[in-house]
């Protein structure tokens, strides 16, 4: 069974075709800069990257585009459309409609547009990818898997906002959390590794990158996670400035004369790590300004690295102790020195983190709590695109 993965952004489409049989990536790309002059795609070829600029001036475009490189005489691996058999695409927000992965269909789309309300650039361009695909391959079928569905488990105490319960009622405010597919992926794969039953479990994931969400999951099931009805609350991130006062809004409003689209646009793209440091948003730059003594550097590491750490311990608190903890993501998975940050000085649960080992690991899956450690320390890789593929097969299979 060959299946195609989507991952539709605003502006970019990322993409990997599996076969799932041989549990195999066959290809692997993304375009970026969609409806820009300077749009390309980028793409492996026996390992190596490849560059093609194009302009690419919309969705459909871009999706026909990765159909031609899949089954171009050079770089392809397929030699026609029906060669694949399925496609699943990444949907970021799913509502309280979405407790699981869905087959599409018109039913499904029209609540996929309901909830684009909550998630306004992202919900229209993972529709634009679902329609592009109807229109090359309208009898294959297709397959959303939504962030927000393994977070739709959380109690409604932990998903309520304590406002006047109109405002959920007529608007659906409350907590819906981000990175399922992430969390759900490394939790489980995590509980593989070490051999334990995933059903029986206190884990906390931690995702940590440009974005990042931190997950309570108990006996297989999302309790609770630090991102709220969008993924502007909880941890700060490389350009959102995660909790904050919300009496402090308006009083930036008024000072920076700001209105609501320009306030969204603030705490979304002018905060977080970038805005406070004013150096980058990414966490790589911001290690090099501290090697250079730069003191804002100093302070929002330990910022970014405290507020993990202080959603790690109320987790704890909430699955009345942890048995595995997991570190996922671009920085997750790639910087030791946030990760040792983190886990010091929590002995106090039982946590024995190994320093030593955990220098250097980039990128792998490992354990990196000592064998007398109450809490299993683990880096697992993500892979949200096989999480995808997997729904998607065993939706079909099973229908």
């Amino acid at each position: 069974m060959k299946t195609l993965v989507l991952n539709c952004g605003s502006s970019s489409i990322k993409y990997k075709l599996f076969d799932m049989e041989q549990v195999k990536v066959l290809a692997q790309g993304g375009i970026e800069k969609i409806g820009f002059n300077d749009s390309f795609l980028n793409f492996k070829d026996n390992g190596n990257k490849k560059v093609i600029e194009k302009s690419i001036p919309n969705h459909d475009e871009g999706i026909a585009f990765i159909f031609s490189i899949l089954m171009d005489k050079e770089y392809g691996c397929i030699k026609d459309f029906s060669e694949i058999d399925a496609v699943g695409h990444r949907i970021v927000h799913g509502g309280d409609k979405f407790a699981s992965s869905a087959l599409i269909t018109q039913e499904v789309i029209d609540k996929i547009i309901e909830c684009e309300v909550f998630a306004p650039l992202h919900n229209p361009a993972n529709l634009a990818g679902i329609r592009a695909v109807q229109k090359i391959l309208p009898t294959t079928p297709q397959v959303g898997v939504f962030d927000t569905s393994f977070h739709q488990t959380m109690p409604d105490y932990a998903y309520f906002y304590a406002l006047p319960y109109h405002i959920y009622e007529k608007y659906g405010v409350r907590r819906y959390g981000f990175h399922g597919t992430s969390h759900r992926y490394v939790s489980y794969r995590a509980c593989e590794i070490l051999g334990v039953p995933y059903e029986k479990q206190r884990i906390i994931t931690a995702h940590i990158g440009n974005g990042g969400s931190i997950t309570a999951i108990k006996n297989g099931k999302s309790v609770d996670t630090s991102m709220g009805m969008t993924p502007s609350e909880g941890l700060i991130m490389g350009t959102r400035c995660g909790d904050i006062d919300p009496g402090a809004l308006p009083f930036i409003m008024r000072k920076e004369n700001l209105d609501s689209t320009s306030l969204c646009t603030f705490l979304n793209k002018k905060c977080g790590v970038a805005g406070f440091s004013e150096i980058s948003s990414d966490m790589r730059d911001i290690e090099k300004a501290m090697d250079e003594g730069n003191q804002r550097a100093f302070q929002i590491t330990n910022m970014y690295n405290y507020r993990i750490k202080k959603y790690i311990g109320s987790y704890a608190a909430v699955l009345n102790g942890i048995d595995i903890l997991v570190f996922t993501g671009g920085v997750g998975e790639n910087q030791c020195s946030a990760r040792a940050a983190v886990c010091c000085d929590m002995e106090y649960m039982g946590l024995i983190f190994d320093e030593e080992k955990n220098k250097n690991v980039q990128g792998r899956e490992i354990i990196l709590s000592k064998p007398e450690s109450k809490v299993t320390v683990m880096v697992v890789p993500t892979d949200e695109e096989y999480m995808i593929a997997c729904d998607t097969k065993e939706l079909l299979v099973s229908r």
